[in-house]
């Protein structure tokens, strides 16, 4: 009887396609907190236990609103979080399956923190869904312009969760600015570049004929990975390898579910892939 890692290395050998599908767990091994929970996200902002503020609150547009620099003390820290983190080594292996399938890869990801193109993915083969913490836009927004984040430097009062010095501004109307990312109740906010990714993915996908979809660290809480995963599962020829360390089950009985964490996950399947596949390490 075969192990799930080699069931999953399988189905990879049998690919054309690799689709990427990440969740907020696909960073925990990276050292990125995954925000399970009240607890596990004052844990990463005891200034924000302290308050009583939780996730939800602090991550909408009533908060730029209302405590601008409250909202820019949390989303100037995670930039600068982002900015430093390396991403861990379950990335690099997934480039290099993706190199042994005709068809290359497509990532579609829920994390709005970066790490697929810091760890060299194409930028041109990666969609947030949710944004990106590296771009901009109007608080209003006074259209659906976005900008990088690039020339922003954070100064931040961690022990308050505070913006410190002036706050950013839109270029062209003089209002405050925003990550561009879809936050809680948002009406606010400009998805003119994940529209545009979202094209891009579609036209990749229709050229593909057995893709396999890794999903990583995507949970049912916040579904829009799963829900994206279904949508690539109804293709003719789909499979799916699912690592996740609580909720593994899939539906399919070809597929393949891995209860582990994404780094031990992807090790796993690249032993049982052996050296031979894609290029030499």
């Amino acid at each position: 009887m075969s192990t799930a890692a080699e069931h999953a290395a399988g189905l990879l050998s049998q690919a054309d396609a690799l689709v990427v599908a990440a969740g907020a767990g696909i960073g925990v091994d990276s050292g990125l907190p995954d925000f399970r929970g009240d607890a596990g996200f004052w844990t990463a902002y005891p200034a924000l236990g302290q308050q009583g503020i939780g996730f939800h609150k602090v991550a909408s547009p009533d908060t730029f609103r209302c405590q601008p620099r409250l909202a820019w003390g949390f989303y100037g820290h995670r930039l600068a979080l982002y900015r430093g983190t390396q991403p861990h080594a379950g990335f690099g292996l997934l480039r290099r399956w993706a190199r042994a399938m005709s068809q290359g890869a497509f990532v579609y990801t829920s994390n709005v923190d970066g790490q697929f193109q810091g760890a060299g993915f194409d930028e041109d083969r990666v969609m947030e869904c949710h944004g990106s913490i590296h771009h901009l836009q109007c608080s209003l927004p006074c259209g659906d312009r976005i900008w990088s984040a690039d020339d922003l430097v954070p100064q931040i009062d961690a022990e308050r969760c505070r913006w410190l010095g002036d706050l950013p501004l839109c270029p062209h109307c003089g209002a405050l600015a925003r990550p561009a990312i879809l936050m809680f109740g948002d009406g606010e906010w400009s998805p003119r570049r994940s529209d545009e990714q979202q094209v891009r993915l579609e036209r990749w996908l229709c050229s593909v004929r057995r893709p396999v979809v890794v999903e990583i660290g995507a949970g049912t809480a916040i579904p829009s990975v799963r829900d994206f995963v279904d949508q690539v599962l109804d293709k003719p020829g789909a499979r799916l390898v699912r690592i996740n360390p609580r909720e593994s089950e899939v539906a399919g009985s070809a597929d393949i579910g891995l209860p582990f964490g994404a780094l031990e996950g992807l090790r796993r399947i690249d032993a049982a892939l052996g050296a031979d596949f894609g290029d030499q390490r």
